[in-house]
């Protein structure tokens, strides 16, 4: 095994550093960067089971935080679009989008379109507070299903 692999699996381990880079990739992977974080968090419940519900938290935490900041880059942007072009922008593929409004950022957690689908909440100009309660709702049923069925599938006895 590589040292740099051999290193970063050994800083992992760590419960304070751990978390700490749990919640930096579940933070990067929540923007419009492609990550994911699903694997820092099952490694880190396989080397430290003891970590279950923080590193749940700490996973659903940076990644909402992640989906407001992907929601910011999405108003920012529309307003440099409209003000570039002297006039509202809109696009017509998005129109039944709006229909949903914030509730739709509950699909946040779905792979390839929930991170844009932040920006665009941000774009479409739904409500922040709104929209970042229905990513956390979201991320964090995704963090449970997907720990619970990896626990299923690679049993390890954590606590539960």
């Amino acid at each position: 095994m590589p040292d740099w692999l051999t290193s970063l699996l050994h800083w992992l381990a760590m419960p304070e550093a751990g978390l700490g880079a749990l919640f930096v990739v579940a933070f990067v992977s929540a923007t419009l960067l492609p990550m994911g974080s699903e694997a820092a968090l099952f490694g880190l419940l396989k080397l430290n089971p003891e970590l279950l519900w923080p590193a749940i938290a700490v996973a659903t935490v940076g990644n909402t935080l992640g989906g407001a900041v992907s929601w910011w880059m999405g108003a920012v942007a529309h307003k440099a679009v409209d003000k570039a072009r002297h006039r509202a922008t809109e696009l017509h593929a998005l129109a039944w989008l709006k229909r949903f409004g914030p509730r739709a950022c509950l699909m946040s957690w779905l792979p390839l379109i929930g991170d844009p689908l932040c920006a665009i909440a941000g774009w479409l100009k739904f409500p922040f507070w709104p929209c970042v309660a229905y990513m956390a709702i979201g991320k964090l049923l995704r963090y449970l299903v997907l720990t619970l069925a990896l626990l299923k599938v690679f049993p390890g006895g954590l606590p539960l």
